[in-house]
């Protein structure tokens, strides 16, 4: 693994997401064309289609060889060791309703595993960038995760992909953590909970099948920050798995909350 290659990158990104947060900040509350995505309710906006062509003209650029994955143009390139997974604009559904709460995002993979994360909130103007051995750091100050002398009393982030909808299961677990903490936060912009628990502001995350482009730079951002990223069974999480299901919190609570996601699925 080429660690030349790695900070190129992570200059790059830097550059390129600002640009990039820059146009979601002007068209919030401002932008004029909103479409279906889906049939789970999921919109796309201009500003999903603009971001994204800034982040991937910059990154052909300069890495013309890479592979590309984003949540709007799909696959770009040839399948190699290195790939970028990009979502131009993460909690496209917030931004569509005039609810600040969304960011950019931007991870480099190699050979499946993430080695850079950079996400970037456009209206607090805090930038997270995290590099593989070298931290996790907010506006160039370095961050870590905490850990909470009563986890019960704490903020549990909770992420589900958009086809669990309301799968049994899914929503059986999601009411249990909602009874057996302080608050269970549903944010629909996974990348913010990511970096809010690396920066020690959430105390844990339980992430319910969700695999997509807004999952590695966070994944990345919580371990660099001295957490633990984990599946239900307690093996820790690597690679990229079509179906994940995923605790991430500070080592010392990896027991309670594997015991929480056990009991809620009965």
């Amino acid at each position: 693994m080429d660690y030349k290659i790695i900070h190129k990158a992570k200059e790059i990104s830097v550059r390129t997401i600002r640009q990039a947060g820059e146009i979601s900040k002007e068209k919030f509350d401002n932008f004029v064309d909103l479409r279906s995505k889906d049939e789970f309710g999921d919109v796309v906006t201009e500003v999903d289609h603009l971001a994204e062509e800034i982040i991937i003209k910059q990154i052909r650029t300069t890495f013309p060889t890479h592979q590309i994955h984003s949540e709007e143009a799909g696959i770009i390139g040839t399948e190699n060791d290195w790939l970028w997974l990009i979502d131009p604009l993460d909690g496209t559904n917030n931004f569509a309703i005039g609810l600040p709460v969304f960011t950019t995002s931007i991870t480099l993979m190699y050979r499946r595993e993430p080695v850079l994360g950079v996400v970037y909130e456009p209206l607090t103007d805090r930038l997270f960038v995290s590099v593989l051995g070298e931290g996790t750091y907010c506006n160039k100050r370095q961050i870590q995760i905490k850990s909470n002398f009563n986890i019960f009393k704490g903020n549990i982030g909770w992420i589900q992909g958009h086809k669990v909808q309301n799968d049994s299961r899914a929503v059986k677990l999601r009411q249990f953590i909602d009874v057996n903490f302080k608050r269970m936060m549903r944010l629909w912009a996974p990348t913010l909970q990511w970096c809010m628990l690396a920066k020690g502001d959430i105390d844990g995350i339980i992430l319910y099948n969700s695999e997509g482009d807004d999952l590695y730079s966070g994944i990345l951002m919580v371990k660099e920050a001295g957490g633990i990223v984990i599946d239900f069974d307690g093996n820790p999480f690597t690679g990229m798995k079509e179906e994940p299901y995923i605790i991430a919190c500070h080592p010392d609570h990896k027991q309670e909350l594997l015991r929480i996601v056990k009991e809620g699925l009965g």
